[in-house]
């Protein structure tokens, strides 16, 4: 089945206008009207975007036939299922890609900035239009990795959304002082997001206050690479992080998973309490935690914890090849986790974007355009098979992925009772 990928490097001047996604330039005057996509509840709508939001929903036919607006431009998406976009909560946009080459990854700014740029528009293809990418500050490479995440930033700026967290090696003790010192000024320089991997430092909960400290000052958020396998330390973490705003994110916590049932139960309603967000990496590690597996999702739903569900590496040592994919997640959750189909695809979409700090997305009037067309009838279905994607972000068309998939004896002529999913029948 040949697979067509969004090319990782669209011209400057992209926008689609000419083909048949409908997409516009930032400028253009007029909306989106996504035409016969079918919902997760089973009803067949139109839905009108402009100005970034869903403007209507209406009933397959009744949008589209109304008069016509000036500059409206239509998306067929007759086999679609439209769903809220998916965000990436925690993707390493500074070591991304960088599996094929032999030795440690580059953090020449050039190449951090080209895999920063290159990881989330393969993420955007898969639908992500948010991403916060965790990036290391201090050490050798400075702050010139963030300054290279940070341009690839406003390069992405109209196609996704790109945020950056601050991870500093140390910051305890004299040798963290300088880490501290780095970690302020990353905030100053830009980075929406503090944090790092408290379980690397010689003295964590050190680490916890330090980090929640520059956070207070600059009023950002929190998030923090930690295995969660100490009850001890984690117990620690929530009471200190209890009402903290913004909010404080903890992940990937596999290690949790490996603590005796009753201990865990009570970690959980711990960080329930406290009001933290679990990210888990159900597609596999990456370098800030060194515990393979995945968080216990239904302990700590149950709980009470929001979680999310994030992809982790990307084609670097951690894991070579990871695919940044979030419906794989949701897929491994709901294969592999227990989770329904419904809570999984939720972990990768409204969870991830309130980890983020966005706002929610329903296919309803009134919420922002960030949306997701996947070829299917049911989310199920797209979970197990989601080839064909449309991403929309802002209102407009900015990624497509087309899927093709033949039958063929090429001894007898084609049966015509044969299904076959043709190249015209793609919007």
């Amino acid at each position: 089945m040949p697979d067509s990928q969004p090319q990782p490097h669209p011209p400057s001047n992209w926008s689609g206008s000419s083909g048949p996604s409908g997409s516009r330039g930032p400028g253009d005057p007029g909306g989106l009207l996504l035409c016969g996509a079918r919902l997760t509840d089973g009803r067949t709508v139109d839905v009108r975007l402009d100005g970034g939001r869903i403007e209507a929903v209406g009933t397959a036919g009744s949008l589209a036939s109304g008069p016509a607006r000036a500059g409206v431009q239509r998306v067929d998406l007759t086999g679609y299922l439209l769903l809220p976009a998916p965000a990436e909560p925690h993707a390493h946009g500074d070591t991304a890609l960088s599996a094929e080459r032999p030795g440690p990854a580059s953090y020449a700014p050039d190449d951090v900035q080209r895999r920063a740029t290159e990881s989330a528009l393969l993420q955007l293809g898969h639908g992500a239009t948010a991403v916060r990418a965790h990036v290391r500050v201090g050490d050798v490479q400075g702050l010139g990795a963030l300054g290279a995440v940070l341009r690839a930033r406003r390069a992405l700026r109209g196609l996704a959304e790109l945020t950056t967290v601050a991870m500093p090696r140390l910051l305890t003790g004299v040798a963290g002082a300088d880490g501290l010192a780095v970690l302020r000024d990353a905030a100053k320089m830009g980075a929406a997001v503090v944090g790092g991997c408290p379980d690397l430092d010689p003295d964590p909960t050190g680490y916890v206050e330090a980090v929640l400290e520059v956070a207070s000052e600059h009023g950002c958020p929190v998030d923090l690479h930690t295995d969660a396998a100490d009850p001890a330390r984690l117990s620690r973490l929530a009471a200190m992080a209890g009402g903290l705003r913004p909010g404080v994110t903890i992940g990937p916590c596999a290690g949790l998973a490996h603590l005796p049932a009753d201990i865990a139960s009570r970690a959980a309603d711990q960080l329930a309490a406290a009001g933290v967000t679990v990210v888990c990496l159900p597609q596999g590690g990456c370098g800030g935690a060194d515990r393979r597996g995945t968080a216990p999702v239904r302990l700590l739903r149950a709980a009470g914890v929001r979680v999310a569900a994030g992809s982790g590496a990307l084609r670097d040592v951690s894991n070579p090849v990871g695919r940044g994919d979030p419906l794989e997640a949701a897929y491994l959750l709901a294969s592999a986790h227990g989770l329904g189909p419904e809570d999984a695809y939720d972990a990768v979409s409204t969870s991830a974007r309130a980890a983020l700090g966005l706002p929610r997305v329903s296919v309803e009037a009134g919420f922002p355009a960030e949306l997701l067309a996947v070829r299917g009838d049911h989310l199920p279905g797209a979970l197990s098979l989601a080839y064909s994607r449309i991403v929309i972000h802002h209102g407009r068309v900015v990624a497509r992925t087309s899927a093709v998939r033949e039958y063929r004896n090429s001894a007898v002529p084609a049966e015509p009772g044969l299904p076959r999913q043709g190249r015209g029948e793609a919007p």
